[in-house]
């Protein structure tokens, strides 16, 4: 009776790890699917290891491995003793904030990025805005001396402080303007082909790869470097010589403006250089291809680009780039405060850094003008010491390009 009982529970157990074997899919077969059904962001320290696994006391392997004997079949009713591992020792409170401090922003503790700055619709924005063009001068405080790092108060400004000028002024008879205006394959064509001109004519660029330029030349890019083109101090990749008598710089540029405008519109280096003469003498001929933060709402940061006007006479030229056909309205170009007084940089300022004011949270909106683009103005021209400048609060635009 007593080996009947035991070839009844021999039998029955191996026909029970004989079911559990045949119905365990092939290794092939976890590769394949395991992936789809256990999720590794759902698993906690608690949830079972995936159908494949084999390791550990309890693991599938090792339960074939205890059929083959009832010694075997008792042991896995049987538990096993826990061994308890020693506990890793606490870690110091203070270095743990110290490292979160160091590897987190602090607005990501309570909301996400995009709930701090969110997404807006830009045009809507907009439409809550005016350019207010007629706003009153602004008196900025008496400063605290010739050292002071806002500068100094100067000469009363009784002329405009702000002008602006079209494509059809600087080069007639080419209906410039309407097309810039209203053709949006010229104005990115134009556009790229003055970057990538730019951008191989410049010696600091030449040493970068091609991966380097393309990432660089992205339409969404910043890009600097200078505009002058005659008797500039520019050259080419290949042989690293200036230019030559009657060699062209901005070679695509000039297809370009041949290409849409004809055989009487003006070379790529007479169409910089003619905007370049805008700024007056001595300009330090620095440009600059700005596009800023789009489809957010950021804060003004007001700020001088230099603090200075050579010859009382030097001026910032923005050429503006709409994001469409036919628009007209602001968010192109950047923002303005005008100023009552000039202001002048300390003798001590760097001479190619900014002058900055901040947020000035304490000035009211009625002293910002937000300049209006439109078919007609491309240009907005004005002294650096006669204003405040800033980026949109709202930005619409395809980029700003600045000449100084």
């Amino acid at each position: 009776m007593t080996k009947l009982l035991f070839l009844l529970a021999v039998t029955t157990t191996s026909s029970v790890f004989s079911f559990t074997t045949t119905t365990t899919p092939p290794v092939s077969s976890f590769s394949k699917h395991n992936y789809q059904l256990v999720s590794p962001l759902k698993a906690g320290p608690k949830d079972e290891p995936p159908p494949s696994s084999s390791t550990g006391p309890r693991g599938e392997s090792s339960r074939r491995r205890s059929s083959s004997t009832p010694s075997s079949s008792r042991r896995v009713r049987t538990t096993r003793p826990t061994t308890k591992r020693p506990s890793p020792p606490p870690r110091s409170s203070s270095s743990s904030s110290t490292t979160t401090r160091i590897k987190r922003a602090p607005h990501q503790f309570d909301h996400t990025k995009e709930e701090a700055r969110p997404f807006i619709d830009a045009l809507t924005e907009l439409s809550t805005q005016s350019s207010n063009e007629d706003a009153p001068p602004y008196s900025l405080p008496p400063t605290s001396g010739s050292d002071d790092p806002t500068g100094t108060n100067g000469e009363l400004i009784t002329h405009a402080h702000m002008e602006t000028k079209s494509l059809d002024e600087l080069f007639p008879n080419l209906n410039f303007s309407s097309l810039f205006s209203s053709n949006t394959d010229f104005r990115t064509f134009l556009r790229n082909a003055m970057r990538e001109d730019i951008f191989d004519t410049t010696p600091t660029y030449h040493r970068m790869s091609d991966k380097a330029r393309k990432m660089l030349l992205l339409p969404d890019s910043s890009l600097q470097g200078s505009w002058k083109c005659e008797n500039g101090g520019w050259s080419f990749p290949s042989d690293g010589t200036e230019k030559k008598e009657g060699q062209l710089r901005m070679k695509k540029l000039t297809s370009v403006l041949k290409t849409y405008l004809g055989t009487n519109a003006p070379t790529g280096d007479e169409f910089m250089d003619t905007i370049g003469s805008l700024c007056g003498p001595k300009p330090s001929t620095h440009w600059i291809d700005i596009v800023g933060v789009l489809d957010r709402r950021i804060p003004h940061s007001w700020h001088q680009d230099t603090g200075r006007s050579r010859n009382n006479n030097t001026r910032t030229v923005l050429f503006g780039v709409p994001p469409k056909d036919d628009y007209d309205g602001i968010g192109v170009f950047s923002h303005v405060v005008k100023l009552e007084r000039e202001r002048l940089a300390s003798d001590t300022h760097p001479l190619n850094e900014p002058v900055l004011f901040g947020r000035m949270e304490d000035m009211e909106d009625k002293y910002v003008v937000r300049p209006r683009f439109k078919e007609g103005c491309e240009f907005l021209i004005y002294r650096d010491v006669d204003v405040l400048h800033s980026s949109p609060d709202v930005a619409y635009r395809a980029s700003v390009m600045r000449f100084m």
